[in-house]
């Protein structure tokens, strides 16, 4: 039987990647987008559970979003029914929130294609089944989840760029957070998001973005990233089968 799963989306060139999409289809998976930028969102406990996508929001800018005050909501509810949640950039700040932990500015941005290792934590966590210990991640922010965090948070992925690249809840191994966007590391995905993000890539210096390099990147970690998300969102599935048979 398949499952439905609700997106948030937050800008318009940040949809569900590539890299997204086609395990979603081979998996059985049905992703209802809502851009919440305009759009109302549902009932989550219509839903088997919900993916929230990254954007341009910072996790505090509720004047400036005001779609983020229910979009909290929604999060909040999501936790509190113990229900499925994959969060991915803002969507992995905006589930630490929930949680209790502070977001503030990084200590640099990070943009672009970095290697991030698993703690004993992630090695010993279902979601990263069959992942090497160092793997590639697709980066895409200026803020971040800053320690220390609350002590059901588990910190699962670090690197040199960020120090929480991904989280997970003590016994529950179906929320998740991750600080990168590997679902969206397909070249087509990376060129459509210098484009559209030019704005603020342009206004970011120490180091400055090389578009070309980026691309570059994508390209020559195509095979890789695109068969380890695979291998993610399958143990994510496998996950949820398990807490919910």
């Amino acid at each position: 039987m398949s499952k439905q799963f609700l997106v948030f989306q937050h800008m318009p060139w940040e949809r569900p990647g590539q890299y997204l999409i086609r395990p979603a289809g081979k998996f059985d998976v049905n992703l209802h987008i809502v851009e919440v930028w305009h759009q109302t969102i549902p009932d989550i406990s219509l839903y088997d559970g919900l993916i929230v996508l990254g954007g341009g929001p910072n996790v505090d800018q509720e004047d400036q979003f005001p779609f983020l005050i229910s979009e909290k909501v929604a999060i909040r509810q999501t936790i509190e029914l113990n229900m499925p949640y994959l969060g991915f950039c803002l969507g992995h700040q905006l589930l630490a929130d929930a949680l209790g932990a502070r977001i503030e500015p990084n200590f640099h941005h990070s943009i672009g294609f970095i290697k991030g290792r698993l703690t004993k934590n992630g090695l010993d966590h279902p979601l990263f089944y069959s992942i090497p210990g160092s793997f590639p991640l697709f980066k895409w922010h200026s803020q971040a989840v800053s320690q220390p965090l609350p002590k059901e948070v588990e910190v699962l992925a670090i690197s040199t760029d960020c120090e929480v690249e991904a989280i997970s809840v003590k016994d529950r191994p179906h929320i998740i957070g991750l600080q990168f966007d590997n679902q969206s590391a397909n070249y087509e995905d990376v060129e459509e998001w210098l484009e559209g993000d030019q704005g603020w890539l342009s206004s970011l210096t120490k180091p400055q973005i090389n578009p070309a390099s980026v691309l570059a990147d994508a390209r020559r970690l195509e095979g890789i990233m695109e068969d380890q998300f695979e291998i993610i969102f399958r143990n994510y599935m496998d996950i949820i089968s398990w807490t919910y048979k």
